[in-house]
């Protein structure tokens, strides 16, 4: 069989441009923005997004005819509303959240065109567990935008939704869907929603650690709090989640950030938004602070499909940095490799709290009944061909050798096709990277079905250059 070289890969699809159910952001352009961000309005904005479709018909109802809540709802939900998967034609879909900032003129007025990204996140949401992982990506993290060595948060006010799909895709060395793009879905966030969305659910109870003090009047910025259990309104949650300006500044501030975000799951899982003044506030916020292109038929079938998550399935972890360096576009972090390769194998993997198979039943799957594609995803000639021949060895039967979509993966990924279980698991352990994520074939997978895709990212080499074992287990021929 004659095996592939690399090549340039083709130029990237742009992605979908569906039309947009709420107000876009002005275009790029613009002064300089001033440097404050909310980091987490990426998932207080996603849960707008995913409750504003169905409270906004219980709202209605409880208006016109007088109904509490509870009766509202059994009736509002129809008798059978589709699973998200139905709706979305795929298990699991992978979310693109963006925080956008706004600009200061100098007058001190605030304006959002030729706003950037400073808040970042990837969002996996996983249907038949009922989990989301999410990723968050530093505003200052180096990356490629359009040609310039500068800062990823530069790639919305550069081009919009459609670069950021490309330029954050490319970092994390996400695969290309069937429409081309990275994300199936966007959700853009402007820097009120937070506030907003507190002051809509009536405010949250935050356990404060340290005093806080901080005045920044340029920046509409007021932070005074001192330790222990403070109510707190949208303004002070947003400057609470926004300070940094302690011993750890922004691992600080993360943390605080995530804490808000858990807080204001729990109040909603809590309450269930159950008084009139509360749901009419949130679906007001929802209509001023959001764009995105999830239809109501989606937001509706999301918001019914997660209404009980269990907030111990909700992971967030953010990718951290080993080293700094100056660009065209100033000092940029330069993201820590091992680490997002682990973040991204786990978005990519398996999702809620599943036992691994006992490797007596991967052991079972034998080589000789599976039918592989092998794909260069890491752009090191020549990786392809040595992992077909190496599966051949094994057994395997290679259909193919080819390009990957890209260069970009640095996370080797197993697509499965097959209703057989543990056959991904029984290649990732043959190939020895304990890294390669497992999941599902999508309909961008090429070939047959009936095929397993397997696209060799960076990871590969790096295992193999530490000597890991031909197989870790023997052939079932």
């Amino acid at each position: 069989m004659s095996r592939s070289v690399v090549v340039d890969p083709p130029p990237p699809v742009p992605p979908d441009d569906r039309r947009r159910r709420r107000s876009e952001p002005p275009p790029p352009g613009g002064s300089e923005p001033h440097r404050w961000r909310t980091l987490f309005s990426y998932l207080l904005g996603l849960l707008l997004v995913l409750v504003g479709g169905f409270f906004a018909v219980v709202a209605y109802r409880m208006v016109s005819t007088g109904e509490d809540f509870t009766t509202s709802v059994e009736k509002s939900v129809p008798v059978f509303v589709p699973p998200p998967a139905t709706v979305f034609g795929k298990e699991r879909i992978y979310v693109m959240l963006l925080g956008i900032d706004f600009n200061t003129d100098d007058k001190g007025m605030q304006y959002s065109k030729g706003a950037r990204s400073d808040t970042i996140m990837v969002a996996g949401l996983d249907f038949p567990s009922k989990a989301v992982k999410l990723i968050s990506v530093l505003r200052d993290t180096e990356a490629i935008v359009a040609g310039r060595d500068t800062k990823i948060n530069e790639a919305y006010s550069t081009g919009g939704v459609k670069l950021s799909d490309q330029v954050i895709g490319d970092l994390l060395g996400l695969p290309k869907n069937e429409k081309g793009t990275t994300f199936d879905r966007y959700i853009v966030v402007n820097a009120n929603g937070l506030k907003d969305f507190v002051n809509a659910i009536g405010g949250i109870e935050v356990p404060v650690t340290e005093a806080m003090d901080y005045d920044d009047n340029w920046g509409h910025l007021h932070i005074h709090f001192k330790p222990g259990l403070q109510h707190m309104n949208g303004e002070q949650a947003m400057g609470y989640s926004r300070f940094r300006h302690d011993a750890c500044s922004d691992l600080c501030r993360t943390q605080r950030q995530q804490q808000i975000i858990h807080i204001t799951m729990a109040k909603l899982k809590s309450q269930k938004l159950n008084d009139l003044l509360h749901i009419g506030s949130l679906i007001g916020a929802l209509n001023k602070n959001i764009m995105t292109n999830l239809t109501f038929d989606e937001e509706k079938s999301l918001a019914w499909h997660f209404r009980d998550v269990n907030l111990a399935d909700v992971k967030a972890e953010t990718l951290k940095y080993v080293d700094t360096k100056q660009t065209a576009g100033g000092e940029v972090v330069i993201p820590d490799a091992a680490q997002k390769t682990q973040l991204v194998a786990a978005l990519l993997g398996t999702y809620g709290n599943v036992t691994p198979p006992p490797a007596t039943a991967i052991a079972a799957v034998k080589p000789s009944t599976v039918h592989v594609v092998v794909q260069n995803g890491s752009g090191i000639s020549g990786l392809a061909g040595a992992v077909s021949t190496k599966l051949e060895k094994l057994g395997y039967i290679v259909d193919a050798v080819q390009n990957a979509d890209t260069f970009g993966y640095d996370t080797t990924q197993i697509r499965t096709a097959t209703s057989v279980p543990n056959v991904g698991e029984r290649v990732r352990a043959d190939l020895g990277v304990t890294t390669a994520a497992v999941a599902p074939a999508t309909d961008a997978t090429p070939g047959p079905r009936s095929l397993v895709t397997v696209i060799i990212g960076r990871d590969y080499a790096a295992a193999r250059a530490v000597a890991v074992p031909t197989s870790s287990l023997a052939p079932a021929h």
